[in-house]
C-alpha cells in the first residue's frame, strides 16, 4: 500500500512540476448499458482453452494461483488437476468484457454485484447470456473509499452535492447504498461521470482537483494520495485541500462484492466443468491463505504467487508490494461465505437482497429500466466442501472491545461523538418504561441489523438519554448539592440500563430472525440528561414547554461511527 501512495505522489508531483497544472478532466455519458453496448449475441466459441476474465483486484490473486500463477494453465496447478485448460485476461473496461461475453469469446464475467446488474437488462435480451452467478470471491475491505472536501460531515450531507464516479464501474452499487443508508436517492445528487478508475487524466481522483467537484469515489491508494496520506489534504503533492476520508469499504465492508458469473446456455451445457471451475477458486483461497499467513516458511511459494499477481494484475514483476496490497484490501469469503451469500435467506447482505436494493437504486438513478431477476447456481455445497478445512469454524469477534470502549469514551468526554459519524437514528419511548419489545420496536431493530450487517467494520455506539424534569424540579424546590448529584447519576445509570436493554433486545431480535451479529460492535452509553432535545439553557437542561418537548428527550440514539484510525480497536483478520 505504501508503495503505491508513494509511486502515486512521485509521478503527481512530477506532473506538476512539469506543466504547473493538470489537464482537464473529459466527463463522459452513463447511459444504460442496454442503449451504450451494441454488441452482437454469439454462440460461445469452440476451443481447447476457455477464456477467463481478471479485473485489477486482490481477489483475482486467488484465480492467478489456481491457474499456476501463470496466464495460461500449467500442469500440476489446481485447475489443470481438475482437467480445466484456461487463458486468463485482464480486462478492467466492463464495456470491453461484456462485448467479449456476448460475442461468445469468453462465457464467464467478471464483476461486482453492481456491476452484474448494471448489465443485467442488457444481458437478459437473449436467453443464451443470461447471468449466472456461481461463485462470490471477495469482500471490499478497505480497498474503496469516498473522499469529500471540507463542509461534508456524514452521508447526509451529500444531498446536492457533486460526485466524480466511474462509469460502469466498481463503486456505483457503493454511492448507492451510502445514499439509501442516508435518506437519499442517487437522484438527490449530481454526478461527473469519467471513464477511468486510476492512473489517468480521467478519473474521480484526478475530478475532485475541480471546484464544482464536491466528492469522489476512489480506491484507496488514490484515496490517501488526495488526503495527503490519509489525514487531511494540504494541496500539496497532488493532495485535495481540505479532502478527507469519509468512508472506506473497511467500515463498509459488506457493500463490494466481488463475484463471478457465467453465460446461461454455457452453464447449461457444462455444469460439471463450470462447478470444477468453482471448486478450484476456493481450494486457491484456501491455498492462498496459507501461503500469505506462513509467507516466511513458504517463502518461495509467496514470491512466486506475488510476483506472478504484479505481472498480470499490474504489468510488472517489479510491483510486488502493490500486489500484497491489493491483497490487503478485501476479504475473500470462502466456504461459508458462498454458502451463506447464496442460501441464507435471512442475511441482510444475501445475493437476493443485494440485487433488489442495488436494482432499486439503478432505476432511480437511469442505469436500469426495469428490475431484472438474476439466477445463481444451486450448487451441491457438500460436494464442494471436497479438499476444505475449517468450514465449519465459528466467526471471530472484529473488535476488541476494550479497545472500542476506550475509544468511544474518549470521545464521549471530548464532546466529539459525532466525528466520524456516518449515519444516526432515534428511537423513543415512555416514562418509565424498562423492556424494548421487537414487536414495538421491529422498524428500528431491524434498521440496526441491516446496517451493522452492511457496516460491519463501523462502532454502533447504543445511546441512553434521560428526561431532565426530576433533575430541575428539585432545582427549583432548592435540593442540596449532594441530592442533585444524586438525582443526575441515577438519570445517567437509568440511561444506560435503557441503553443495554435496547442493545440486549436488538440481539435477540436478529438471533431469531436467524441473522448473527457481532457483539463486539456494539458499545453502549449512558448520557443521562445533559444531552436534551429541548437543549441546553447555559450549563442546565432547558425545561421543556410541551407535552411532546417532555418525551423527545426520552430517547436512544443509535449512532454508526467508522474508527478506521483507530487500528488497536480491529482484531486482524487472519
Amino acid at each position: 500500500m505504501k508503495l503505491i501512495v508513494q509511486t502515486i505522489l512521485f509521478i503527481t508531483a512530477a506532473f506538476i512540476g512539469l506543466s504547473g497544472t493538470s489537464f482537464a478532466v473529459q466527463y463522459v455519458k452513463a447511459p444504460p448499458l442496454a442503449d451504450a453496448v451494441k454488441a452482437q449475441v454469439q454462440d460461445v466459441k469452440a476451443g481447447n482453452t476457455v477464456r477467463v476474465p481478471l479485473i485489477t483486484w486482490g481477489g483475482d490473486i486467488a484465480t492467478i494461483l489456481a491457474n499456476g500463477n501463470s496466464r495460461t494453465t500449467t500442469a500440476g496447478s489446481i485447475f489443470a488437476k481438475k482437467n480445466l485448460q484456461l487463458e486468463l485476461k485482464r480486462t478492467d473496461d466492463f464495456k470491453e468484457q461484456i462485448k467479449a461475453y456476448m460475442q461468445g469469446e469468453t462465457p464467464y464475467l467478471r464483476g461486482t454485484m453492481g456491476m452484474i446488474n448494471m448489465a443485467a437488462e442488457l444481458l437478459n435480451r437473449d436467453s443464451r447470456t443470461k447471468p449466472v452467478i456461481i461463485y462470490q470471491m471477495t469482500w471490499s475491505n478497505g480497498g474503496d473509499c469516498l473522499v469529500v472536501k471540507s463542509g461534508i460531515k456524514s452521508a447526509k450531507d451529500l444531498k446536492g452535492k457533486t460526485i466524480a464516479l466511474q462509469a460502469y464501474g466498481p463503486h456505483v452499487d457503493y454511492l448507492a447504498k451510502l445514499l439509501r443508508d442516508a435518506g437519499l436517492k442517487m437522484s438527490d445528487v449530481t454526478i461527473k461521470w469519467v471513464k477511468d478508475l486510476t492512473g489517468t487524466d480521467n478519473t474521480p481522483a484526478e475530478a475532485l482537483h475541480s471546484k464544482d467537484v464536491d466528492a469522489a469515489m476512489v480506491i484507496i491508494p488514490d484515496g490517501l494520495m488526495l488526503t495527503s496520506n490519509g489525514s487531511v489534504g494540504t494541496g500539496a503533492e497532488g493532495s485535495v485541500k481540505g479532502a478527507k476520508i469519509m468512508l472506506s469499504t473497511k467500515s463498509a465492508n459488506r457493500i463490494i462484492a466481488d463475484v463471478y458469473a457465467v453465460r446461461s446456455d454455457y452453464f447449461t451445457a457444462h455444469k460439471k466443468e463450470v462447478q470444477d471451475f468453482v471448486h478450484g477458486l476456493l481450494l486457491a483461497e484456501q491455498e492462498l491463505k496459507a501461503v500469505f499467513k506462513n509467507k516466511k516458511k513458504r517463502l518461495a511459494e509467496y514470491k512466486k504467487t506475488v510476483t506472478a499477481a504484479a505481472e498480470i494484475l499490474l504489468d510488472s514483476k517489479a510491483a510486488t508490494a502493490d500486489a500484497e496490497a491489493l491483497y490487503g484490501d478485501c476479504e475473500y469469503v470462502g466456504f461459508q461465505g458462498n454458502v451463506k451469500f447464496f442460501t441464507d435467506t435471512n442475511w441482510p447482505r444475501n445475493l437476493h437482497r443485494l440485487t433488489d436494493e442495488v436494482q432499486a437504486a439503478f432505476i432511480t438513478g437511469g442505469l436500469l429500466s426495469r428490475k431484472i431477476p438474476l439466477q445463481k447456481a444451486d450448487w451441491d455445497y457438500n460436494a464442494l466442501r471436497k479438499g476444505l478445512t475449517g468450514v465449519d469454524d465459528v466467526e471471530a469477534p472484529r473488535f476488541n472491545t476494550e479497545a472500542v470502549a476506550q475509544v468511544v469514551a474518549r470521545k464521549q468526554n471530548l464532546g466529539t461523538l459525532d466525528e466520524g459519524e456516518l449515519f444516526s437514528f432515534e428511537v423513543f419511548f415512555q416514562p418509565n418504561q424498562n423492556t424494548f419489545s421487537p414487536d414495538q420496536y421491529s422498524d428500528a431493530f431491524a434498521k440496526v441489523v441491516d446496517l451493522a450487517s452492511t457496516y460491519g467494520g463501523a462502532v454502533i455506539t447504543v445511546e441512553g438519554h434521560s428526561d431532565p424534569m426530576g433533575y430541575l424540579r428539585k432545582l427549583k424546590e432548592k435540593a442540596s448539592e449532594i441530592v442533585l448529584t444524586r438525582t443526575k447519576q441515577a438519570a445517567k445509570n437509568l440511561s444506560l440500563t435503557r441503553a443495554i436493554a435496547v442493545r440486549d433486545s436488538i440481539m435477540g431480535y436478529s438471533g431469531d430472525k436467524g441473522v448473527n451479529l457481532d457483539p463486539s460492535q456494539f458499545t453502549v452509553i449512558g448520557h443521562g440528561i445533559m444531552q436534551p432535545r429541548t437543549g441546553l439553557c447555559g450549563q442546565l437542561p432547558c425545561p421543556p414547554k410541551s407535552k411532546e418537548e417532555w418525551l423527545s428527550n426520552m430517547r436512544v440514539v443509535f449512532r454508526i461511527i467508522q474508527i478506521e484510525a483507530e487500528e488497536e480497536a480491529f482484531i486482524p483478520l487472519d
